[in-house]
């Protein structure tokens, strides 16, 4: 029932990058700090079932990505460990904003999302599953959790830093 798609198609995630880049920025700009527990709820969604249930994530993988041509496949487990730090931002965002508030850290917990959706919808480099290789390469997260990136790490720096 708790399934992340393995592989993942990339232009599909760089989509979902967007949308939460643009979600995020909307939500910045009109102060509308209630959108961080919305944008909580679409990681959260996404970390336990992918794009299945996240409405995002469903227009991301139906109806953008397959407009953009033949998917780019990656593996799925350091795109889920990204989706599950957006969830941890988002989460810290709607309780600094909810139980605190506080406009300046939901303000600048989502400025941080922000940056880091950007970077992956724009120029394909996702910080999360970035910080995944690392973890990889330290031995804090097994191999055997993504074998597809212990071969993909082994290919040289260059693959593992878009990864």
């Amino acid at each position: 029932m708790f399934s992340f798609p393995n592989p993942v198609n990339e232009k599909a995630a760089r989509t979902v990058a967007a949308g939460v880049a643009i979600l995020t920025a909307i939500t910045l700009v009109a102060g509308a700090w209630w959108m961080s527990a919305v944008l909580a709820v679409g990681f959260g969604l996404r970390v336990l079932w992918g794009p299945r249930f996240s409405p995002l994530g469903r227009l991301a993988t139906e109806v953008i990505a397959p407009r953009l041509g033949p998917p780019v496949e990656t593996p799925g487990p350091p795109k889920r460990f990204a989706q599950a730090i957006g969830l941890t931002v988002t989460t810290a965002a709607a309780i600094a904003w909810f139980l605190f508030g506080s406009a300046v850290a939901t303000a600048a917990l989502l400025a941080v999302l922000l940056v880091f959706a950007t970077l992956e919808s724009v120029f394909g480099f996702c910080a999360g599953c970035w910080l995944f290789a690392r973890l990889m390469r330290a031995g804090v997260i097994p191999e055997s959790t993504c074998r597809a990136c212990a071969d993909i790490r082994t290919r040289g720096a260059a693959d593992v830093s878009r990864r």
